[in-house]
């Protein structure tokens, strides 16, 4: 740390430490904020309401940059709107993460040498709850350290005692209505796992495997027979249909007539489908209707046979051949060497690249596989969901969002939602011992003997219901009254078909129930943000090395540089690119505004009433009318969803206008005996204020420190929002502001042209200078361009013109003796050495059209913008050395 200039010990600045630091304060200041009770929300309260639940994070997981940005955002919305005055309600919480979780406890098990079989199932469930208790919700610490300011209070768990009241609750009142129903379909089958798993836990890649072209029917080529192609080449033991297209003329003459199965010797016919391309390979395709999704379609379209082929193992079983018992990848290589034996295998392509499903979890491929399901009717339920969007009960930001929205809810499938796990809420569905079935509601007993069903739901069921179960649902409560609907769900666009359909189809549902009040839907705002990738726009994973800890950032750059980065790259459905370079410059920023705020508590800024605005000066009339727009800017923003555009006008106004201009032009204005002094303090408090206020939702623990200490107030946490001022701005004195940031930038460029070091005073003689309307002016010019009055013996060698908006000045300024030619050539020409290679460089990379092709739009143009500025600065120091004459 730097030592500070000695300070008036009654000076408030002497409340601030040397320089910023922020892992000194950033815990304390948070524990103090949950202690005072600042982020408690009462359900009582007559304030109007504004309500986030957390996307619940897995209980076994820990802060990624995707969690940071969600975090971050809600933050920011949820500490506006309290600043506003209103009842602010953000419901924090975990899922039990039914996959993830019970993985990681087998695992340990196995570790241990034991099972979840060897324990049984309800000691194995306790054994998680053990873990859960012990090991679960790191995810909590690291909320706590980027400044979630979450009602801690009314923190959930989708396991606790209410919520599975409310997913029990949820189920029966399906059941009953005829939405839930039990059936034999495919599913994403996990054989390690032994279970079937969603769509969102399925992750496809590309994969060497093979392609094999095999005969059915006669070996001879003037008999019946088809050849189809296969990547895998162990389903076929499972065929029950050859299909091609009915307009196929190919084909024709077999259609409807059978063809022997070359191994299980069984008669499979041919059948016409219109699914089939002609166009593709052979145009023929085999059908396993138990083990492809499409074949299973075409199986319920032809009344096909649906022989399941694997074990939940992943091992072949109950097909009658020599391949039973065999591994799936291990039959794969047998059957085909069979088949090859018989002369059947056409052509092989070995290696094929292809997409393959894999299980997220455990990291398999994933089988479709004929299974039996609970499964929930979604027609209505999709409908409903559909249309509140529509009907514009919800609004989705961005609205480009909202063709994906319906896409997907009008054309949903029914959803599987059993799952072969033990831990997870148990399916309320009981079987008798003469075989009833039935489903029993929470407050209901199934009679002794009966059994209940051993599958649990799909984590998305209870997650599903999230809005409204952590409020007390179906308990009528003063929370569900006050806080529901809640204000707005905000999420990134990749989860928007599973969990927010989902949360949708169930709010519909229980729309007008008497615990809702009639609310129907469970978030008036859908925000969806895009993903974070990283400064090259590629996405962050383990394989590509280029994932970013948020929490090692936090612990670098402070948790305000990490969040002020998410919240400034966070424009609605776009994604975000961040590397290391965008939180320095973040980190930055909080030590500019530390050090500016510091620096005017030294000279006595002081968050007062304002003078009238007629004994101000024109610099302090202009920096409270770019206040006042920037707030007006920031609130529009805010209200959208563009945190981006809230971020960018901050940052500008904060260094550009607030740190560059204003402090410079403060400067004179708060010396000792100057008749503006009183009025500039009380400004440049006022500014720094609302400043601080207006930062404090993305940037809270800086803004925090500063502003207590300059207001002497109670906490920026509960501190009012800037609300309009309704005063009229000064054109006039905006114009003349303009103008001398004109005058002085041309003034410095030319100066630097010139050779001129940046401290070094030259003399200077300013015409036009009334007709410009600059006259009060003169000496800020004459102090930011460090210019002195011109003596008897001046003499200009060098002037520029400089076109305002009354009148173009002359600026005349005498050099001489000031400049060395042979050292500023010498300067010159190394800065032109950099700015070619700069050309160079950028231009070679626009010219490489593989780079073209794979790169992002945004770094595309970041390399055109560095291409024109080294052109510029050549054509400027190629000018300058023809001025300086030849060497």
């Amino acid at each position: 740390m730097t030592s500070a200039a000695p300070q008036d010990p009654t000076n408030p600045a002497d409340a601030l430490p040397k320089s910023w630091d922020p892992s000194a304060v950033e815990e304390q200041l948070y524990e103090g904020w949950v202690a005072a009770g600042y982020f408690r929300a009462d359900a009582t309260s007559d304030k109007p309401a504004y309500s986030i639940v957390l996307p619940p994070p897995n209980v076994t997981g820990s802060l990624h940059m995707g969690h940071a940005l969600d975090h971050t955002l809600m933050d920011a919305l949820t500490r506006r709107k309290r600043m506003q005055g209103y009842e602010v309600l953000w419901l924090p919480g975990m899922d039990h993460a039914g996959i993830a979780t019970q993985t990681v406890v087998e695992k340990q098990l196995a570790a241990d040498g034991t099972s979840k079989e060897d324990l049984g199932r309800d000691a194995f469930v306790e054994k998680v709850w053990e873990w859960k208790r012990e090991s679960g919700g790191t995810i909590q610490g690291q909320m706590r350290r980027i400044g979630d300011g979450v009602d801690w209070s009314r923190d959930r768990f989708t396991m606790d005692e209410g919520l599975s009241r409310a997913v029990q609750t949820m189920f029966k009142r399906l059941y009953d209505g005829g939405l839930i129903y039990r059936a034999e379909r495919l599913v994403n089958w996990s054989p390690v796992l032994q279970t079937a798993i969603s769509d969102i836990e399925v992750k496809f890649e590309e994969v060497e495997g093979e392609l094999v072209s095999l005969r059915y029917g006669s070996l001879k080529d003037d008999e019946p027979h088809v050849i189809v192609a296969t990547t895998r080449v162990e389903t076929m033991l499972g065929d029950t249909a050859v299909a091609v297209h009915p307009d196929d003329e190919r084909y024709k003459h077999i259609v409807g007539t059978t063809l022997e199965h070359p191994i299980t010797g069984r008669q499979i016919p041919i059948i016409a489908d219109d699914y089939v391309d002609p166009e593709f390979g052979t145009g023929a395709v085999k059908i396993t209707p138990a083990h492809d999704p499409n074949d299973f379609e075409m199986g319920l379209r032809h009344n096909l046979p649906m022989p399941t082929i694997m074990d939940k193992t992943g091992k072949i079983a109950d097909t009658g051949t020599q391949f039973d018992g065999m591994d799936r990848f291990e039959a794969r290589v047998k059957v085909r060497e069979a088949l090859a034996e018989q002369g059947r295998v056409v052509a092989e392509k070995r290696p094929y690249v292809h997409s393959v499903g894999h299980s997220e979890r455990s990291g398999e491929t994933i089988e479709p596989r004929l299974s039996m399901q609970w499964w929930v009717k979604v027609d209505g339920l999709a409908k409903a969901a559909g249309d509140a969007v529509r009907n514009g009960e919800t609004t989705i930001h961005p609205a480009s969002q909202e063709p994906r929205w319906f896409a997907w809810v009008d054309n949903m499938h029914d959803w599987c939602i059993s799952r072969q796990l033990w831990w997870g809420h148990r399916i309320p569905i009981w079987y008798g011992p003469n075989g009833e079935v039935q489903c029993f509601g929470p407050d209901e007993a199934a009679p002794a003997g009966w059994e209940q069903d051993p599958d649990v739901l799909d984590t998305w069921f209870s997650s599903g219901l999230w809005p409204f179960s952590t409020m007390g649902w179906p308990e009528r409560t003063a929370e569900l009254e006050k806080f529901y609907p809640t204000s707005v769900l905000v999420t990134g666009y990749d989860i928007l078909f599973f969990w927010v359909a989902r949360m949708m189809m169930f709010g519909t549902r229980v729309s007008g129930d008497d615990a809702l009040q009639g609310g129907t839907v469970p978030f008036t705002d859908l925000f969806l943000h895009g993903l974070v990738r990283d400064q090259y726009g590629k996405k962050m994973s383990k394989s590509r090395g280029n994932g970013i800890d948020p929490l090692d950032w936090a612990d670098r750059f402070g948790a305000d540089a990490l969040r002020f980065t998410l919240a400034r790259g966070a424009n609605p459905g776009s994604d975000l690119a961040v590397g290391e370079d965008h939180a320095q410059s973040s980190r930055n920023f909080a030590n500019k505004l530390f050090n500016a705020t510091k620096f005017a508590l030294m000279n006595g800024a002081v968050a007062a009433a304002l003078p009238d605005r007629a004994a101000l000066t024109d610099a302090d009339r202009w920096i409270l009318d770019r206040l006042e727009q920037v707030r007006a800017e920031v609130d529009e923003a805010f209200e959208r969803y563009e945190f981006s555009k809230a971020c960018e006008a901050l940052y500008h106004f904060a260094w550009d206008e607030v740190c560059d201009w204003y402090l410079e032009l403060a400067k004179p204005q708060l010396a000792e005996g100057s008749v503006h002094a009183d009025g500039t303090k009380a400004v440049l408090g006022t500014v720094l204020d609302a400043l601080l206020r207006l930062l404090h939702p993305v940037i809270p623990f800086v803004t925090e420190t500063l502003w207590k200490v300059l207001t002497g107030g109670e906490s920026v946490v509960v501190a009012s929002w800037p609300a309009a001022t309704g005063v009229a701005p000064d054109a006039d004195a905006s114009r003349r502001v303009a103008d001398l940031q004109k005058l002085v930038t041309e003034i410095r460029r030319f100066r630097s042209d010139q050779g001129l070091k940046p401290s070094q005073k030259v003399a200077a003689r300013l015409t036009e200078i009334d007709t410009a309307d600059l006259t009060a002016q003169v000496g800020a010019v004459a102090s930011l361009a460090k210019l002195t009055e011109p003596g008897a013996d001046f003499a200009a060698t060098a002037s520029i013109e400089v076109r305002l908006a009354r009148a173009t000045v002359v600026v005349e300024l005498d050099t001489s003796g000031s400049v060395d030619i042979a050292a500023e050539r010498k300067r010159l020409e190394k800065d032109l050495a950099v700015a070619e290679k700069e050309l160079a460089g950028t231009t070679a990379k626009l010219g490489n059209e593989a780079f073209l092709a794979k790169a992002p739009d945004a770094v595309v143009d970041k390399i055109r913008g560095r291409q024109q500025v080294a052109q510029e600065e050549i054509a400027r120091i190629t000018a300058r050395l023809q001025e300086l004459g030849p060497a």
